[in-house]
């Protein structure tokens, strides 16, 4: 109960936000491992100067522990005032990077070694920075995208040890900002499988699965090594016999659906894969078929087709929706 009560209060003190600024209520400061020594050494300092009344002693250890303070009032001072906000995020795939561009705003003094890392992350990986008197600074993180799926961002930490390191000032943010995480293409990119046309109406054409390339108006452009998910109505037959003797692969037809019809990326096309194979396999589609200036259409097992169409947006649209497959919100 208690912890639950502390967490609730913490993260009512720092909701969720693109945008932050510093301020006394959410700006920390305890010793740095170097300033808890500092302190270690000023007490033996003060101890040494009373047992043998040392006046320079004490002279030493006060002026000594009057620049522990300044720097203690302009390590705080270095994060409070300014304030933070972040770019929403563009698309990744999993297992990429994620790149987050924040903006540091500074209406006062200049602030140094202005540093933000991932909450709870190793602090090698914080990146710093410097902002300049009554200006902007631009700052860019990176991190691991995760799994696929609309995520949210993780907590971010600024922190700042100016100017002598003894001190360490931090503040917490939580932004709201979500990052979409695209299935990973398949690479190489496989063939498109044998795309059926859609006819004027919007409906697919009711031609048979089995239907030769030719029948389903496909263009053949050669032959290439059997992968591991092509149709088996693609392989060469008449030259199987000889691939098995010279312990050779099969051979595939390669075909591709002509620039004036349209395709469907069918989830039934990737039969034999699991889920995320699919995934991977229709988002690589995807992407080829954009280069290929192709149109085309989404269908998975679950909610309705995307209609066929082209462009970034559309892309967007299909990849998003593999994204999100089978993820609860």
């Amino acid at each position: 109960m208690l912890k639950q009560t502390w967490q609730a209060w913490w993260l009512a003190r720092h909701p969720r936000s693109d945008t932050t600024e510093l301020t006394q209520r959410n700006v920390y400061i305890l010793p740095s491992r170097p300033g808890l020594f500092f302190c270690a050494t000023l007490a033996l300092l003060l101890v040494a100067s009373i047992n043998d009344q040392l006046s320079l002693g004490y002279l030493l250890t006060f002026l000594l522990t009057g620049a522990g303070l300044a720097s203690m009032h302009l390590t705080h001072a270095n994060l409070h005032g300014l304030s933070l906000d972040l770019k929403t995020p563009e698309p990744v795939f999993a297992g990429d990077e994620l790149q987050l561009e924040l903006r540091l705003h500074n209406s006062g003094r200049a602030r140094f070694g202005i540093g933000v890392h991932v909450q709870g992350g190793p602090e090698q990986d914080i990146a710093w920075t410097d902002v300049p008197a009554l200006g902007h600074a631009l700052l860019t993180l990176r991190l691991p995208a995760g799994p696929r799926g609309h995520q949210p961002l993780p907590g971010l930490q600024i922190v700042t040890r100016f100017p002598l390191g003894l001190f360490r000032a931090w503040s917490i943010w939580r932004p709201a900002a979500k990052a979409w995480v695209y299935p990973r293409a398949e690479t190489p990119a496989p063939p498109f499988a044998s795309p059926q046309a859609a006819g004027e109406d919007g409906q697919q054409d009711s031609q048979p699965a089995s239907a030769t390339p030719s029948a389903q108006g496909q263009d053949f452009e050669g032959v290439r090594p059997y992968r591991r998910g092509d149709a088996m109505r693609q392989v060469i037959w008449k030259k199987a016999a000889l691939s098995f003797e010279q312990g050779t692969p099969l051979w595939v037809r390669q075909t591709q659906a002509p620039a004036n019809r349209a395709l469907w990326l069918d989830w039934r096309d990737c039969a034999g894969l699991d889920s995320e194979a699919r995934l991977s396999r229709l988002s690589a589609w995807v992407l080829a078929a954009e280069r290929l200036q192709q149109p085309y259409g989404l269908r998975l097992n679950q909610g309705a087709p995307l209609a066929q169409d082209l462009g970034p947006a559309h892309a967007r649209q299909c990849l998003e929706a593999l994204a999100s497959f089978g993820v609860s919100s």
